[in-house]
């Protein structure tokens, strides 16, 4: 049995949700409205005990998270289509949302036989969009990249980078990943080989991509005071050599710190991209989900559940005074194969591999919980997806990740 005791670990999120809000929720999400503006939000790794968690570490047995409280709920299936695994990656799940399209693990908007696919982001710009991502992992990474990019290899991220200023043009780019767009030997505004990870490091082989951005327009950003003094018009900001955190084992290292926060990323992109004449699309990640419960380190991901949430009260705040907004919350996959169970539970499975972490307060009571973890790995389990907005309604039920893209083809790509 492995349990342990998070004290340092407090709420950081108030929920209420008012009567009043539910019902202009409600109102807004009956299909009636024409779409203007989709913000897209992954928790990656998240899945219904993830949600479930936090609910209970932040809201209380009797409170409710804002993405929960969005009015239109259902689930999806995450199957990818490759020869080896039933189980997805994110490269893949992201994929399923952008193309429509299954495909094999790694791959990011590519088919089986690795021909390039028309990806949601890239259409809606040419549609007359702006467009944007947000996400507290590399710009480059596999979830973001799969909107606005195509590669047989989630790895080439220095060419999705290229990608980006060459081909699909997202208006706003703020995360991680500096590393990526530098060649070897120039270390940018973060340190090669830092102390916090010696492993990290300018790696990029497409040359000074950051140079190529400012020549493209882009105003350039790397710390949170820079970030609040842009002005508007094309943004590229990039806070870390890779992710914004330091993902390990509890105590092992483990920082989730970010220089700044996914919820002030979403809102300067938000008011960036609300000048297109047009409207836009937002794709927004908080990373740390996935990359902590890979860990099992149940801590920070109840930390990044909490950063998250920041993030889609952003959202839901902005889309509740911009009639045609459409928010999305959901997951591309589940991580870790967790279960939220009651402080008296050992492990069950008698042989070690299920690990007991906490207790954990719920908040507002005397009572506590654990999280039961079964893997390191993804699991097959299906994810939430909560929906607030035009077009929300269609969410309801079950259905596959690439129903995401039947839905929003149409309002974005027109």
């Amino acid at each position: 049995m492995y349990v342990r005791t998070v004290k340092w670990l407090a709420p950081v999120v108030a929920v209420a949700v008012s009567a009043a809000g539910v019902a202009a929720a409600r109102a807004n999400s009956d299909g009636r409205t024409a779409v203007r503006n989709v913000i897209f939000i992954n928790g990656d790794g998240m899945a219904a005990a993830h949600r479930e968690a936090a609910r209970l570490y932040y809201a209380g047995l009797d409170g409710q998270l804002i993405m929960d409280s969005l009015p239109v709920s259902g689930q999806l299936t995450t199957s990818p289509h490759d020869p080896a695994t039933a189980v997805t990656d994110s490269a893949a799940g992201a994929s399923a949302w952008a193309t429509g399209v299954r495909t094999y693990n790694g791959a990011i908007s590519v088919d089986v036989d690795r021909n390039p696919l028309p990806t949601l982001g890239a259409q809606a710009k040419a549609a007359g969009k702006a467009t944007g991502l947000v996400t507290t992992a590399q710009v480059t990474d596999a979830s973001p990249a799969a909107f606005f990019a195509n590669s047989v290899d989630r790895a080439a991220q220095d060419d999705i980078a290229r990608q980006y200023l060459e081909v699909s043009h997202p208006d706003v780019i703020l995360g991680g990943g500096e590393d990526w767009w530098l060649p070897a030997g120039d270390p940018g505004a973060y340190p090669d080989q830092p102390a916090e990870d010696p492993t990290e490091g300018s790696r990029g082989t497409k040359g000074d991509l950051i140079a190529r951005a400012r020549a493209d327009g882009y105003q350039y950003v790397s710390t949170a005071a820079q970030l609040a003094a842009a002005r508007r018009g094309k943004l590229l900001g990039l806070f870390a050599n890779e992710e914004l955190f330091q993902q390990n084992p509890e105590g092992e290292g483990d920082v989730y710190d970010p220089p700044v926060s996914l919820a002030t990323m979403t809102r300067k992109a938000l008011g960036t991209l609300d000048t297109g004449r047009h409207g836009f699309f937002l794709f927004v990640e908080e990373d740390g989900v996935d990359e902590f419960a890979h860990d099992n380190n149940g801590g920070r991901v109840l930390q990044a559940m909490g950063e998250l949430e920041k993030a889609v009260a952003v959202a839901r705040d902005y889309a509740a005074t911009h009639r045609g907004t459409l928010v999305i919350v959901t997951g591309d996959h589940e991580t870790g194969g967790l279960a939220v169970e009651d402080t008296a539970t050992t492990d069950e499975s008698g042989d070690g591999v299920s690990a007991e972490d906490g207790p954990f307060p719920v908040h507002g009571s005397t009572l506590s919980f654990n999280l039961d973890w079964t893997t390191g790995s993804h699991t097959s389990q299906n994810v939430p997806i909560t929906a607030y907005g035009p077009l929300a309604g269609r969410f309801t039920g079950e259905h596959p990740n690439t129903y995401v893209h039947e839905v929003l083809a149409p309002v974005l790509t027109r």
